[in-house]
């Protein structure tokens, strides 16, 4: 079984993080997803259809396109029909004056011709005369009748045929009667006062029959039923399937979820999510139970998995483009960077399930992206390198390229009448371009969630590092031990399986408290020792305080928490063998405060620092050797790991006897060929 598997005891901690995880992610997920109808199609007239074949999930009328209904409804304005109230008391007014008048003019305006004006004005004013401001037109065009109305009785009349005051005066004077009449006689009764309009526009009445016109237009030419298909992939989007196209749009828009519909989706994305959810947390419970102990690997994981799936619901809710220019390969990126590549595997699949539900081809989707996050994982097993980023994204991309070409052959694309969608490519090669991106995301997610990349540890490792340049300077021999130190450990880790980098780094940081004193210990001194005339128990504090001071520097240089814990680790909670068993030869019966002795801890939490803590013990006392053969340098290192065993110093790591053994056969190996170690040739 792998140390990744292993299980413990989860406290109150853990199961208030698993909870509060749960919860946070069930809800914003909830909120987030999009519950109207919305349509994320994307096609173009004379263009074929790209997506999936597209299959009607309600049945809905289809529209007429808006030139067609343009084009009718410029039609039907010829019928529209205002209507006017034709008054008669005008007209009776205006005979009565007119004989009046005409009647003033006797003896020289002959009696026979009264008659015949009386008749004419009476045919203008039943005909009806217009006001000149009448309110005729139907958006800038005439209507060919119109509507007279008088008491219950209503007729049509061409409008052509109706009176204005200009043509009604014309018709009174015209020439026929300037024969048979003296024209000076008509002047003289200055027939105009005669004519006054009569019609008079109703608007009520013409709203009414405006909208009967507008309600004789058909918008619609047909029905597209439940599980019709309506286009097929590859088809040739024609103004027919484009009008259903534009129909199923507007159907969307218009139709009204009910309650009862709102109930169903709501409930549905909740126990769609929590399952999802359920299917991580039992992951991290079987395989990781640590991680959940740990705030801010929760707080990483919740944020990557709540991050990717909001995105494509705010995409898809607001029809913002396609969802493939989401670079969600960076999210496997990270969590394989910080964490570990199981998780980033789950983690991604789970963020892919999430943001899938609310997409129109989620097959394509999910297989893509998915197939994009395992490349993404093969190809970056460690980040010390901007290219090896650039590598992965060039290699994530060709992947979701080729799958995608892949799926639509499986589709049967290419064959027959079916073309090769193009909208995909652009936006998965955008997405790869994106994803190199996450090299910029590593310093913002160190500082936040208390992480160390391999980009920062290997940084750390260059030797002009300035903490690292002053204990070469200060404390050249501690200097060259760390390097030593950092060798062996990086080869232990490396056979265990372990954070070979994390270890280098820890192991070149790890004693840079013995700056504050170097000459006080045995790699620094060349000459007298400073620890002559100073009691055990003060040169043993002295020892000690190396572990303290180291901490002060790292805080003082900002160094990460994985970095600075392997200085408090380095040693455990152990004693200075050297001085208390000085002091114990000295006096044995006198009593001894062993606290001045010990360090003060905490023991090694990690199997990386347990690797630090046995090769920094074995790398120093190695040097205290005699001579150097194979079963002095075995002895050394069985003696030293022993003893550390027997102290329980790795009892709060999880190490096993076996990554121990593994552990100690590295060692003997790597000092051997540090010096070079010959057989013994008999006397």
């Amino acid at each position: 079984m792998s140390r990744y598997n292993h299980k413990h005891k989860l406290g109150f901690k853990a199961y208030f993080y698993r909870t509060l995880f749960s919860a946070i992610v069930i809800a914003a997920l909830v909120v987030c997803m999009p519950y109207g109808n919305t349509s994320s199609f994307r096609y173009q007239k004379g263009e074929p259809w790209e997506d999936e074949a597209f299959i009607a999930q309600d049945s809905f009328p289809i529209l007429k396109l808006a030139e067609q209904v343009a084009h009718e409804q410029d039609s039907l304005k010829q019928f529209y029909e205002p209507y006017f109230r034709q008054d008669v008391d005008i007209m009776e007014q205006q005979l009565a004056g007119l004989q009046q008048d005409f009647l003033s003019l006797s003896p020289a305006a002959p009696h026979y011709f009264l008659p015949h004006l009386l008749n004419k004005l009476r045919h203008i004013y039943s005909v009806g005369i217009l006001p000149v401001d009448a309110p005729l037109g139907f958006e800038g065009r005439l209507p060919r009748q119109i509507r007279v109305y008088r008491g219950n009785e209503s007729s049509s009349k061409p409008l052509s045929s109706v009176f204005s005051e200009k043509t009604a005066y014309e018709y009174m004077m015209a020439e026929e009667d300037s024969v048979r009449f003296n024209h000076t006689h008509l002047g003289k009764l200055n027939l105009g006062k005669y004519l006054t309009p009569n019609l008079f526009y109703d608007a009520q009445k013409s709203l009414q029959q405006r909208q009967e016109t507008d309600g004789r237009l058909v918008r619609t030419k047909g029905v597209v039923l439940q599980g019709q298909k309506i286009v097929d992939r590859g088809q040739i989007v024609d103004d027919e399937v484009m009008s259903i196209l534009l129909s199923w749009e507007q159907h969307q828009k218009e139709h009204k979820i009910t309650p009862k519909e709102m109930m169903f989706r709501v409930g549905g994305s909740i126990l769609y999510i929590t399952i999802l959810v359920i299917l991580m947390m039992m992951y991290f419970q079987q395989f990781r139970s640590d991680y959940l102990d740990s705030l801010r690997t929760m707080l990483l994981v919740m944020t990557l998995s709540l991050f990717f799936p909001i995105i494509t619901y705010t995409i898809v809710k607001h029809s913002w483009g396609s969802v493939y220019i989401v670079p969600y390969c960076v999210l496997p990126i990270m969590l394989r960077i910080f964490l570990d590549s199981r998780t980033a595997f789950v983690t991604h699949v789970i963020a892919i399930l999430a943001s899938a539900v609310v997409l129109s081809d989620p097959y394509t989707f999910i297989v893509t992206q998915i197939v994009a996050g395992l490349v993404a994982i093969y190809s970056l097993r460690e980040l010390s390198q901007r290219h090896e980023l650039f590598r992965a994204a060039i290699l994530v991309t060709i992947a979701a390229l080729l799958t995608s070409l892949c799926m639509e052959f499986v589709r049967g694309a290419a064959a027959g009448n079916q073309e090769l969608s193009r909208w995909p490519y652009p936006y998965l090669m955008m997405a790869g371009v994106l994803s190199m991106l996450a090299y910029l995301l590593l310093i913002p997610i160190e500082r936040i969630f208390g992480f160390t990349s391999i980009v920062t540890l290997v940084e750390l490792q260059n030797v002009n590092n300035p903490l690292l340049r002053r204990l070469s300077e200060k404390a050249n021999g501690t200097f060259n031990h760390s390097l030593q130190v950092a060798n062996l450990a990086a080869e232990v880790a490396n056979r265990l399986d372990a954070k070979a980098q994390l270890v280098r780094t820890g192991a070149l940081y790890h004693d840079i408290g013995k700056m504050e004193n170097p000459a006080f210990f045995t790699e620094n001194q060349s000459g007298k020792n400073p620890h002559d005339g100073l009691s055990y128990e003060k040169s043993a504090q002295i020892i000690i305080q190396h572990v303290e001071s180291g901490m002060k520097l790292a805080d003082k240089y900002r160094l990460p928490k994985a970095v600075s814990d392997f200085i408090c680790t380095h040693h455990g909670c152990s004693r200075t063998r050297y001085f208390y068993t000085l002091r114990k030869n000295e006096s044995p019966n006198a009593p001894i405060d062993e606290r001045l002795f010990t360090y003060p801890g905490p023991k090694p939490q990690t199997l990386e620092q347990a690797i630090l803590m046995m090769a920094d013990a074995v790398e120093a006392a190695s040097r205290s050797l005699p001579v150097y053969t194979e079963e002095s340098i075995g002895m050394l290192v069985e003696k030293i790991i022993g003893a550390q065993m027997e102290e329980g110093s790795f009892s709060e790591c999880a190490i096993t006897f076996r990554e121990i053994t593994e552990a100690k056969e590295v060692l003997c190996a790597r000092l051997r060929t540090i010096y070079h170690t010959r057989i013994q040739y008999p006397e």
